[in-house]
């Protein structure tokens, strides 16, 4: 995967498009600080409610915390590494 041409993305939505959404209704998850490989079997888009992570692929990272939403690639491997406790809304497709 050439994060060049499907990048994360992380932007700061607003409560409107968190509503368009329906970020709200998607199941909660959450997990305690620490590191972990992860990998994207398909698209991910999640909205952090607390906590703060780096994620690195492919020698490159990105750092995220709570108000941000985030858009990981389907065929992503990575490496979280959760600095503060997160609880996210999350969706996959």
């Amino acid at each position: 995967m050439n994060l060049t041409t499907r990048p994360i993305t992380v932007t700061r939505p607003s409560e409107h498009v968190l509503a368009e959404l329906g970020v709200r209704t998607w199941p909660i998850w959450t997990c305690e600080s620490s590191t972990f490989p992860w990998h994207y079997d398909q698209k991910e888009t999640c909205y952090l409610l607390a906590g703060q992570v780096t994620v690195r692929a492919e020698g490159r990272e990105v750092t995220f915390g709570e108000g941000d939403l985030v858009v990981f690639p389907e065929g992503m491997d990575c490496v979280w590494e959760v600095a503060r406790p997160v609880k996210k809304h999350y969706k996959f497709g």
